[in-house]
């Protein structure tokens, strides 16, 4: 009996120590009901004094100034707190690259308006009437251009219009220059069908189609690219915290305040393990990610040499006169061809009386473009600088994801060495950093994680980027691989050229034709893509033809 009465006491004594080492730690909560009242937290939410912590789930047990009512509250407040630098960082790239987008947007769309109002006033010198009579056809091609690069081949098939525009200026031009025969629907549709053998307008449309389409394709899908990017963030952004996750945040968190320690910084190492944990899947998507971005900045490399959208829109005006002044110069070789494939056409009985009515003269004069003198540019700026610009971004947000850990855990939110909190204890953190991704997880010491379950969210938009990115690396090369399904004749996902040899086009070789129009021997017209090419100076040969072709206006149909 004496001896259990020693005992008993030699327990009380050892209850009483633990008491006397803990109390002067937390003797009262009022600082902790402070801090809390802080965070928005309602102070009677704390109790007013240290109370026995055994009901607590998360936070160590003992003395404490938490309630598992607190942990609830406290589990709802880290869910928010790791969540907010996730989406500050998260919003600020979304707006980044929203920016560049709307930017490069604008300045396409104003380089294809201001290339339309440059060929408007240099027709209208060059041409008059002539030109304004027939204006429809080039606000016709400039409409098309304009469809093709905001809906894409859905909308439009680039060489298939092209190659339209190319045979109805052949077919006014052919009228116009033999204004003394007479020819029926048949006969031009027979004209029109030889156009690709001919070539009536030299090597101009041939080089408008590569260029032109290489540079549309290019602009375009690294402008669906900047605007996918944003899309892909917020999508990734707000997918939700597991409550593991939760768990371990509020651990880390506040797990420092329920004892008392309410300045107390989580150690590095420990911040870094949760949150690799937090953001698992979210680090998967980083491979893709990064090889998006590679290509990204591959196109846009592309855009500032081979592929520039700006140095094929701004000489459209003069290429396409170029190609006119082909046709006039070489008239007489073009009509014997067509007759020699349609037939010798009828003579025109009333070219005689028009020939005799009251001819204008030609006053226009086309001033040549000069590389020195270059026109205002679109939107305030240069593609050169866009790009510049762009792709010093773009480089920037790589491993953004596989990154966002150290993110958050910077220097001014976690504490070095022995002065942080370890997750049980003002200590040094013990355990290694585990690596990024879903299957190092297996091993995080703080974080549960499934890794047989991953987000389904962020799988989808790794297959996103990885579309987007065979996307790219096609257009790096001169290839369209349409965004919609598009119920073409070829059957395959591409249009387009890569290559600017004349191997890699057409035939140059004219083909022989039949003498019956209605039954001609051509070439089909291939359905695809088109493109412009880069100005020379053409002031004489306008100068030349301009009389011709104004004596000839009236005829032109």
């Amino acid at each position: 009996m004496k001896s259990l009465s020693v005992l008993c006491a030699v327990c009380t004594l050892a209850v009483l120590s633990a008491s006397a080492t803990a109390e002067p730690k937390l003797k009262n909560c009022n600082e902790v009901r402070e801090a809390f009242t802080s965070k928005g937290f309602n102070m009677n939410d704390a109790p007013n004094k240290v109370v026995n912590g055994a009901p607590l789930k998360v936070c160590p047990q003992g003395f404490t100034c938490c309630t598992a009512e607190m942990e609830d509250k406290l589990s709802q407040q880290s869910h928010t707190e790791i969540k907010a630098p996730v989406s500050r960082l998260s919003t600020s790239l979304q707006s980044t690259f929203k920016q560049r987008h709307d930017h490069f947007d604008k300045f396409f769309k104003e380089l294809l308006k201001n290339s339309q109002t440059s060929l408007h006033n240099m027709f209208v010198r060059t041409y008059g009437k002539m030109y304004i009579e027939n204006s429809q056809l080039f606000t016709e091609f400039f409409a098309s251009l304009t469809r093709y690069y905001v809906s894409g081949s859905s909308a439009v098939n680039l060489e298939s219009m092209l190659s339209d525009f190319w045979a109805d200026l052949l077919e006014r031009m052919f009228r116009l220059v033999n204004v003394q025969y007479e020819f029926s629907d048949a006969y031009m549709e027979c004209v029109s069908q030889h156009t690709e053998q001919l070539q009536p307008f030299g090597d101009v449309p041939r080089k408008m189609r590569i260029q032109m389409t290489r540079a549309f394709v290019a602009a375009r899908t690294f402008v669906r690219g900047l605007a996918l990017m944003p899309d892909v963030v917020n999508k990734v952004s707000t997918v939700s915290a597991s409550p593991s996750c939760v768990q371990a945040a509020m651990k880390m968190l506040y797990c420092p305040y329920c004892s008392g320690q309410v300045a107390l910084k989580p150690c590095q190492n420990y911040c870094l393990n949760v949150m690799r944990g937090c953001l698992a899947n979210q680090a998967d998507l980083d491979t893709e990610w990064n090889n998006f971005l590679d290509a990204m900045v591959g196109l846009a490399d592309r855009l500032e040499g081979p592929f520039n959208f700006e140095s094929v829109m701004d000489p459209l005006d003069v290429k396409i006169s170029e190609a006119i002044m082909n046709m006039q110069e070489n008239s007489v070789q073009v009509s014997q061809r067509v007759f020699q494939g349609c037939g010798t056409p009828k003579p025109n009985k009333a070219f005689r009386s028009k020939r005799s009515g009251k001819e204008t003269g030609f006053t226009g004069r086309f001033r040549p473009f000069s590389p020195e003198a270059r026109p205002t540019t679109a939107a305030g700026t240069s593609l050169d600088r866009l790009t510049t610009e762009v792709k010093k971004k773009l480089k920037h947000a790589k491993k953004f994801w596989s990154t966002l850990p150290e993110t958050v855990c910077a220097a001014e939110r976690t504490a070095p060495g022995d002065e942080c909190w370890n997750g049980t204890a003002k200590s040094r953190y013990q355990s290694d950093v585990i690596g990024n991704g879903l299957a190092n997880q297996v091993s995080n010491p703080d974080v549960e994680v499934d890794i047989t379950k991953p987000d389904v969210v962020i799988r989808t938009q790794i297959a996103v980027l990885k579309d987007m990115t065979n996307r790219l690396k096609a257009a790096h090369s001169g290839n369209d691989m349409t965004f919609e399904t598009d119920d073409d004749a070829s059957g395959d996902g591409e249009s387009g050229s890569g290559c600017d040899s004349p191997s890699c086009g057409d035939s140059d070789i004219y083909i022989s034709t039949s003498q019956n129009p209605e039954n001609p021997r051509v070439k089909p017209v291939q359905k695809g893509s088109s493109s412009p090419s880069s100005r020379g100076s053409l002031a004489p040969a306008l100068a030349l033809c301009g009389p011709a072709l104004a004596l000839l206006a009236p005829h032109w149909r």
